[in-house]
């Protein structure tokens, strides 16, 4: 896993992610915290990410409104993004830092993975519900 970190401003409103389409290996690109960093004015700053949908067409969703006063950081939990993928300044002047992580999956790896047999899996504690 590599970390990635990219910066949103009034100057450099965007941010591009890309992979070698050429490698053989799959990549997930997982966003974790989205923040305002010094120097943001209290005023809503929407961050959008912007994809393409089956059809190749560019959808832009909104992941993020941030504002210092109420809502200055949110966790995203890792949500997993297929790149290329661009962050968007929709709103607002930031700066905004998006924080994450880059995986690479090599193909060959995912074929060892297979081959883990079932008894190793039942080493694992049973998942237990969370407490209220």
């Amino acid at each position: 896993n590599l970390l990635l970190g990219c910066e949103l401003t009034a100057s450099t409103k965007s941010y591009t992610f890309q992979v070698d389409e050429e490698d053989d290996s799959d990549h997930i690109l997982a966003l974790s915290v989205v923040c305002l960093t010094d120097g943001a004015k209290d005023e809503c700053n929407v961050v959008e990410v912007v994809g393409r949908n089956h059809e190749n067409q560019e959808i832009a969703v909104p992941v993020a409104n941030l504002k210092l006063s109420c809502q200055p950081l949110l966790s995203l939990d890792n949500f997993k993004l297929q790149p290329p993928v661009t962050f968007r300044l929709a709103a607002g002047s930031g700066p905004v830092h998006l924080a994450g992580w880059h995986r690479i999956m090599h193909r060959e790896d995912a074929s060892l993975e297979d081959d883990v047999s079932e008894e190793d899996e039942e080493d694992l504690p049973p998942i237990k519900p969370a407490k209220k």
